[in-house]
């Protein structure tokens, strides 16, 4: 019988370093970074994006192993399919199903190629643990339920001042020659989705003893090496094959991740430092705004209201011990 396959699912709201953990953690032993699996089958297979290691995803030795072993024939309609069955507008009914027991992504014909694609990349990468970082809850989800899947969720959150600011900056889907840009959601929007995405990934997982560990962006950037032994011992990897060469800088090499932040690509000497350019460029209305809307996650996620002086406050590690 095979072994499940061990996926770090990195849950929450995008912009909060996710592409950042996801890339240090591909440099351990045994260890994949994937990227965001869930646009595998559109970024990926349709519009044949580059891979972490630069070349169009049909070209990657790797990727193209894996392929064979998946219907790529049907990638559109897989894509579609996932977009349809992880809508916001079905949030209460996700929700409604996990509080009663039940499997919060009701079963679909396609699930059984989800499943494949992960058993085929832990077998062609021979991974212990991969990373995905597609964030989304509902994914995780869905994920969850799958046959052969080992999940752990790694939530990663940051301040939704900085990650509203950071949604507004515009960026090429793969780098700056793309004219394909990421999305620029307002910021009363973003701040929603941070607030719901947050919520929704402690509703599902914050209770799971042994299978859920938060880390702040805040602590990440202040400590990285310590914070990232930490997540590497959660996930059940081996943490003495450090990629750092120093406290606060990482030796990068390229990754196979499928769709992510364009950071993705960076490799070599790579010094971790916190972005801070949100606490100077965001708007007192936008600071306003964000905070209001966001109010109810900020004490819970340990953020201050008040703008200026410390943008956190001291917390206790998180690992499975909140209300589900």
């Amino acid at each position: 019988m095979n072994r499940p396959v061990r996926v770090l699912y990195l849950a929450g709201s995008g912009r909060s370093g996710s592409t950042l953990v996801t890339t240090v953690l591909g440099q351990y032993d045994g260890v994949f970074a994937a990227g965001e699996l869930r646009y595998l089958w559109q970024r990926g297979e349709v519009e044949n994006r580059p891979c972490g290691c630069g070349l169009p995803f049909r070209d990657c030795p790797l990727w193209r192993e894996v392929r064979r072993e998946l219907p790529v024939e049907r990638a559109a309609g897989i894509a579609a399919g996932l977009r349809g069955r992880l809508r916001l507008r079905g949030l209460p009914g996700l929700l409604r199903r996990h509080r009663r027991g039940r499997r919060p992504v009701p079963a679909h014909p396609d699930d059984a190629a989800l499943a494949d694609l992960y058993a085929a990349v832990a077998r062609h990468t021979g991974a212990r643990v991969v990373v995905d970082s597609s964030k989304l809850p509902p994914y995780g989800a869905l994920l969850g339920a799958l046959p052969g899947i080992d999940l752990r969720v790694l939530h990663v959150v940051r301040d939704p001042r900085a990650t509203a600011f950071s949604w507004r900056r515009r960026r090429g889907l793969d780098g700056d020659t793309d004219s394909r840009l990421m999305s620029r959601p307002p910021v009363w929007k973003a701040a929603l989705l941070w607030l719901v995405w947050n919520a929704v990934t402690v509703r599902l997982w914050g209770g799971t003893p042994g299978g859920y560990l938060r880390v702040r962006y805040e602590e990440l950037t202040a400590d990285p090496e310590a914070t990232l032994r930490r997540i590497a011992v959660f996930a059940g990897v081996d943490a003495g094959t450090t990629p750092f060469t120093g406290p606060a800088t990482v030796r990068l090499a390229p990754t196979h991740s499928v769709a992510g932040n364009p950071s993705r690509h960076r490799t070599g000497p790579v010094p971790i430092t916190a972005d801070v350019e949100w606490r100077r460029g965001l708007s007192g209305w936008s600071y306003a705004v964000v905070t209001g809307l966001t109010g109810p996650g900020l004490r819970r996620f340990g953020y201050r209201w008040r703008r200026g002086g410390p943008a956190v406050s001291r917390q206790p590690a998180v690992s499975g011990q909140e209300e589900g």
